[in-house]
């Protein structure tokens, strides 16, 4: 039986991140989401994309990855991996972050 692959779109630093791994799931920390075995491109092609060297850069020696749920735009499960992007949040699309600060209580 062939596992799962999910496309995983969150926030980070004011870009959006697209990446694919074969979990996502609730996790033990509160308010998070855990994204593991991520899928990375190899780069064993002749063709090098600085997005995908930078994903490798980035989360090549990540097992888990604990987003803030506030973080997570989407998760699809999709049939095949597309290529990993990293994009600014200003590139046309109407993302709004959910507010980080929650538990602050007005007076």
């Amino acid at each position: 039986m062939e596992s799962k692959l999910y496309k995983v779109v969150f926030l980070n630093q004011g870009k959006v991140y697209e990446l694919y791994s074969r979990g996502v799931g609730s996790s033990g920390l509160m308010g998070f989401v855990e994204v593991s075995d991520l899928v990375l491109d190899t780069g064993e092609g002749v063709v090098v994309d600085p997005t995908e060297e930078r994903m490798r850069d980035e989360f090549g020696q990540v097992e888990v990855l604990y987003l803030p749920m506030h973080s997570v735009i989407r998760v699809e499960q999709v049939k095949k991996r597309g290529q990993s992007v990293i994009r600014d949040r200003e590139s046309g699309e109407k993302v709004t972050q959910f507010p980080a600060d929650l538990n602050r209580r007005k007076s």
